[in-house]
């Protein structure tokens, strides 16, 4: 249970998680390294589209800098449950903030060669810095009372939201035919941001490593999920509300290209943040009694109905009601499963934890949007959002069935491998 029965009467407020000793300071830090994040794959894309002439060897780095960046989150978190955020982010975030300035000198002209580009690509993305799940461990420790804590997840994941839409924007305004330099820019920005977040207070100048479990065990096992029934379902969850989303931005553009109304897709796209910041303010400000695991699932239902719904639209604008009324539940789904990734582990692995959540939504959402990719042109579009709807919605049904007893074990085993 999230809510604490020795919780005052009135809900602290968005302002009381600020004023929290450290946290501003801390959560600003983070927000500039993660502003990075918003711009970086835009400029990068541009810049090596310009310094090749050619989309497809764009389109083909930005999927291995993506890849990289995405599935080997958990492995560098648990770096940073092993060793501390002040011994691994400063030189992750170089080497990070060093092969994008690299990228950026490569791209600055023409002519650059796309083998060097992608493999230049490869390393960025194995050394992002996870900030993000950083930051959310930090959360944990600055604001231990799960109510509060549940407010700074949220005001977390919507400032967050907010930054991916800043980033691009930021490369369009700043830096207008010279996408390399957004790059650098975005180099800056992380390797700063990072810096900045170490020397906070609320970052443990010695971080303590949990004993080995046995003779030979290392400190700060890696996270393994099939044995964490509650954050298994978290990741399932988070997955499948990727999957909708990556499918829906490419029905988006479908269906406003359909009507011939192909500008109109950035206001829809604009409606599902605007509707994920709202949503997300407003979960995160209400005292809750449901368990977690009940708010999981009913938010993921939630998001799904809206989504299939939203294919019966008869016009765009009807189309961005309904993508707004999706985005309500977007930011509650990762809130809960971000509390629920918290209080499913020990301290020692709060960042994996965090990360697998985070790996989960990013993977789903690639996944989405390459199976959608396959069935746009082949199947009705309203057939199209029924099936980008279909593992969110799916997901809930499986997991509100009632669970049964079982015999010692059989929870190890599991229905799957989770991960």
């Amino acid at each position: 249970m999230l809510t604490s029965p020795s919780a005052p009467s009135r809900a602290p407020s968005y302002a009381t998680v600020l004023r929290t000793p450290h946290a501003l300071r801390t959560f600003g830090a983070a927000l500039l390294g993660r502003l990075s994040y918003g711009m970086v794959p835009l400029a990068l894309l541009l810049a090596i589209k310009d310094a090749t002439g050619s989309y497809s060897v764009a389109g083909g780095a930005m999927a291995l800098f993506g890849a990289a960046s995405v599935f080997l989150s958990p492995a560098r978190a648990a770096l940073i449950d092993r060793y501390g955020p002040r011994r691994v982010l400063p030189p992750m975030a170089g080497l990070y903030a060093a092969v994008l300035g690299v990228l950026a000198l490569v791209t600055w002209r023409p002519g650059a060669p796309p083998l060097a580009l992608e493999a230049l690509a490869v390393a960025a993305g194995v050394c992002t810095p996870p900030l993000g799940p950083v930051m959310r461990t930090l959360w944990s420790g600055l604001v231990p009372d799960r109510e509060l804590l549940q407010r700074a997840y949220s005001l977390d994941g919507v400032a967050e939201e907010l930054l991916y839409v800043t980033g691009p924007l930021l490369v369009g305004l700043i830096v207008p035919g010279r996408p390399a330099a957004g790059v650098l820019a975005g180099a800056v920005l992380v390797f700063v941001g990072a810096l900045a977040l170490v020397s906070s207070p609320a970052v443990p100048r010695k971080h303590a490593s949990p004993a080995p479990a046995s003779a030979g065990t290392p400190a700060a096992p890696r996270l393994r999920l099939h044995g964490i029934p509650a954050l298994r379902r978290a990741v399932l969850v988070t997955a499948a509300v990727g999957l909708c989303l990556g499918a829906l931005e490419l029905l988006v553009v479908a269906f406003t290209e359909q009507r011939g109304q192909a500008a109109a897709v950035s206001w829809v796209l604009a409606a599902l943040s605007a509707g994920s910041a709202a949503g997300g303010l407003a979960y995160g400000a209400v005292r809750w009694n449901a368990p977690s695991r009940v708010r999981l699932v009913v938010a993921a239902a939630g998001m799904g109905a809206a989504l299939m719904a939203a294919g019966l639209s008869p016009r765009v604008y009807v189309l961005a009601a309904f993508v707004a009324v999706a985005g309500l539940f977007v930011a509650p789904v990762l809130t809960t499963a971000y509390l629920i990734a918290d209080e499913s582990v020990d301290a020692a692995r709060r960042t994996q934890a965090g990360a697998w959540v985070n790996t989960a939504f990013n993977a789903g959402a690639s996944g989405g949007t390459a199976a959608v990719g396959l069935l746009v042109g082949r199947l009705p579009l309203a057939l199209c959002f029924a099936l980008a709807a279909a593992p969110a919605l799916l997901c809930a049904a499986a997991l509100v069935r009632p669970r049964r007893p079982r015999r010692a074990g059989a929870e190890a085993r599991g229905r799957g491998s989770g991960a």
